[in-house]
């Protein structure tokens, strides 16, 4: 067991709440509105599901499986009723080739870290997407200076993450054979921001995602492939 499994089966019994509901609400929609859009009712894995929001939040866009590294997570994930997942390493997809219609990870590469698994991976959400599948990457883009000020104090990282750029996600996903056709920037509500102001905070966030350059700066990179 990894040092980084170790530390998210202890915490996994209070993850849901290491961060404010509002913000990750926020963010969860933003994600399920483009996974739904591309998942269509089909069939879809969540690689690195933790407790199961994301599932959770895409109930009725599809049959959704999902995987991740930590028991203690994926035990807090069947708790609460989230959804259907089992324990699997990333870069190690206990699944047929061309099982699912969609794959993606949010937030999780950066934990993944290692260059080469980062690209095995990548390989494996693309060896386990049907043809004509989609492969969604959506992790923490490095050239927002927020992420190093909020990862020391995230009770989630230990310090051993990396952040991945954007140009290596899309070359891994190219030499794993799928076809890029989308990569982008998206988030701008920092995670302290309080509740009354989050609709000035989304406001202000929808203006930065349409403003050349500064969309760069985005808290995420979203990177969407074909197979």
């Amino acid at each position: 067991m990894t040092e980084a499994t170790e530390h998210f089966n202890r915490i996994a019994p209070d993850y849901d709440s290491l961060l404010p509901e509002h913000v990750q609400a926020h963010y969860r929609r933003k994600r399920a509105r483009v996974i739904a859009s591309l998942l269509r009712g089909g069939r879809g894995l969540d690689v690195g599901c933790g407790t199961g929001r994301l599932m959770e939040e895409l109930r009725d866009a599809g049959q959704i499986t999902g995987v991740d590294g930590s028991e203690g997570m994926v035990a807090e994930l069947r708790r609460t009723g989230r959804g259907e997942a089992q324990v699997a390493q990333t870069h190690r997809l206990p699944f047929a080739d061309g099982t699912f219609d969609a794959v993606w990870c949010v937030a999780v590469l950066h934990h993944v870290a290692d260059p080469e698994r980062v690209r095995a991976t990548l390989r494996e959400m693309a060896r386990v997407a049907r043809p004509d599948g989609a492969v969604i990457v959506w992790d923490h883009n490095p050239r927002n200076p927020y992420w190093p000020w909020l990862m020391r104090r995230a009770p989630q990282d230990t310090g051993a993450e990396r952040l991945i750029p954007e140009e290596e996600i899309v070359a891994g996903l190219r030499a794993a054979g799928v076809r890029v056709v989308a990569s982008y920037q998206s988030g701008f509500v920092p995670e302290f921001v309080p509740r009354r102001l989050m609709g000035a905070a989304r406001a202000l966030e929808g203006l930065a995602e349409r403003t050349p350059g500064l969309r760069r700066f985005g808290a995420h990179n979203v990177v969407i492939a074909v197979k």
